[in-house]
């Protein structure tokens, strides 16, 4: 049983990723780092965010709202925690078990949906955490593609591309320093006055030209992509359209069906308009969303900014701001951000140094014609 293993250590504090010698002990990791550092992690602390799937990094996490994390690339690490330790680390993802997980968990959905009543206000979410964290990336792609299509039409959305490749610019610098995500993240502008935004199943965000013209700077859609991209990152969306959908949608997320995905298209859509995350959902992405900034580099405090903006422009046009219904109240979401981002080291990087904030946002006042031949010409 190998005992030492290859992997990376992020501080939760720098967006360095440090190369680390991780050793498995019967009650913890020992951790040293490239630099000479020690750290022992015990198992009773440690969290794992990644590695449910064949082929995915392995990433476990220390800590509360900025987490320390270690990186490692190959799965057969699980096995060997497990074997070591296996009362210690039960909590822990096991790919010998994936087979029989899959089985299980498609019975117990099964059962689950069968009961009436009580049982199955209770059995549905809890059968939708579960299957939302197995279901195929394919089949969230092809659910999340029917939901924008019926929430973002064609006709209605800013085909700029010169545009839209600065916006595309900060989703990457968000996600840079991560593991190689399961998704490929496509960003569509709509064009409707409404402040909103939001996070389909599979990759897929949408931003309302109102909320674009709101944000003051770069770094402020910076906070409501990071925002945003957790939701998909964990799969929020995935677990609220299956805790609220019909039997034939859960049954098509159980089976992995991607071709039955296009028919709940509109029920998707329909469910997705007009639920809430629940509370906890929304934490976790306020909370994951600013270590993706801070881990990019990007000034955390443009996430506190926009939402202050958002609170002055509510006594104008409350009808509009669409955004904030779906959400926590600010008061409440500064509050809790300001003392994180005041921790954090300034030493931010300017995004989109080299272009006109105020000409991007222009995004859906252009013509199919200016839009090849770009900004400013």
């Amino acid at each position: 049983m190998q005992l030492e293993w290859q992997g990376f250590y992020l501080d939760g504090k720098t967006a360095d990723r440090r190369q680390a010698v991780i050793h498995l002990t019967p009650t913890g990791l020992q951790v040293t780092t490239k630099n000479g550092q020690t750290f022992f992690w015990s198992y009773e602390e440690i969290r794992q965010t990644q590695g449910y799937y064949a082929g995915e990094q392995v990433r476990l996490e220390r800590g509360a709202e900025i987490s320390e994390a270690l990186l490692i690339s190959d799965e057969a690490f699980l096995v060997s925690l497990h074997r070591l330790a296996p009362g210690l680390t039960r909590h822990f993802h096991d790919p010998t078990g994936r087979s029989t997980r899959a089985l299980l968990t498609f019975f117990a959905a099964l059962a689950a949906i069968g009961i009436a009543g009580v049982l199955y206000l209770w059995g549905i979410p809890m059968a939708a955490a579960l299957i939302a964290a197995r279901v195929p990336v394919s089949w969230e792609e092809r659910l999340g593609e029917a939901v924008v299509n019926h929430l973002a039409l064609p006709e209605k959305r800013c085909t700029d591309r010169t545009r839209t490749r600065r916006i595309d610019e900060i989703v990457k610098s968000l996600l840079g320093p991560l593991p190689k995500p399961p998704y490929t993240f496509r960003i569509i502008v709509v064009d409707d006055p409404t402040i909103n935004a939001f996070a389909a199943p599979g990759g897929y965000i949408v931003l309302f030209r109102g909320l674009l013209e709101k944000s003051q700077s770069p770094e402020e859609l910076a906070g409501v992509l990071a925002h945003e991209l957790q939701h998909i990152l964990q799969r929020h969306a995935t677990q609220t359209l299956l805790r609220h959908a019909s039997t034939g949608l859960l049954l098509s997320a159980i089976m992995g069906d991607i071709s039955g995905t296009s028919a709940y298209g509109l029920e998707a859509a329909r469910t997705l308009g007009t639920l809430r995350y629940s509370r906890s959902n929304e934490e976790e992405a306020d909370a994951g969303g600013l270590r993706m900034l801070f881990q990019a580099g990007i000034d955390p405090a443009g996430m506190i900014s926009f939402f202050e903006t958002m609170k002055m422009a509510s006594g104008g046009e409350p009808k509009l701001l669409s955004y904030l219904s779906t959400h926590p109240s600010i008061e409440e979401r500064v509050e809790r951000l300001r003392p994180l981002v005041a921790a954090l080291p300034k030493s931010p990087i300017k995004l989109l140094r080299d272009y006109d904030w105020k000409d991007i946002r222009k995004i859906c006042s252009v013509t199919e014609r200016s839009t090849k031949e770009g900004p400013g010409r």
